[in-house]
């Protein structure tokens, strides 16, 4: 599959996820919850100020740096190394950098991120679609590494390197 198949795949979780917060913003935030199926699964309108699930609430800026750079690293590495993937691999990464790209959209404007479905029966955490589909895409990335589909044989011609070079600054180091 193409480079701008994955990228498309990114931009159409981002363009769903962010079509359904609006929804709920218009419709759930006036009224709360609606449930859907009376104690078991509701929407439920949240203003979530932390991390997955609500953890570590109120540290926004460190959320938006490292999600930053956990997603440029994904998307460098998916097009960069592409050839090596399997299409179970670069789906979950899609999936993944757009579920967080949703998700940092949020954070940015709203300096927090909306969540609606709520599985009452088990007190689960409020989620997101944005939230969904990374959890989608890191199901797929294990997946990939469970089936063994992709090739990683790249990370061992990446680790000779870095160890060809440790040695060479060793050597340089007992010269002095």
């Amino acid at each position: 599959m193409s480079y701008l198949l994955y990228s498309l795949c990114i931009v159409f979780v981002v363009i769903f996820d962010q079509i359904t917060k609006m929804l709920a913003v218009k419709y759930l935030m006036p009224i709360s919850s609606f449930p859907l199926i009376k104690d078991v699964f509701h929407l439920t309108y949240v203003e979530n100020r932390g991390a997955a699930f609500g953890i570590l609430q109120n540290h926004r800026w460190v959320f938006m740096v490292l999600s930053t750079v956990v997603m440029v690293v994904i998307i460098y590495v998916m097009f960069k190394y592409k050839r090596f993937f399997h299409p179970i691999l670069m789906t979950g990464l899609s999936f993944t950098v757009g579920g967080g790209i949703g998700n940092m959209i949020d954070r940015t404007v709203n300096g927090f991120v909306v969540d609606f479905f709520d599985f009452t029966l088990i007190d689960f955490a409020v989620f997101n679609l944005a939230d969904t589909f990374i959890c989608i895409g890191v199901g797929l990335i294990f997946l990939d590494i469970l089936l063994g589909k992709s090739d990683y044989s790249f990370l061992d011609d990446k680790k000779q390197i870095i160890d060809s070079e440790k040695d060479r600054n060793d050597d340089t180091d007992t010269d002095r």
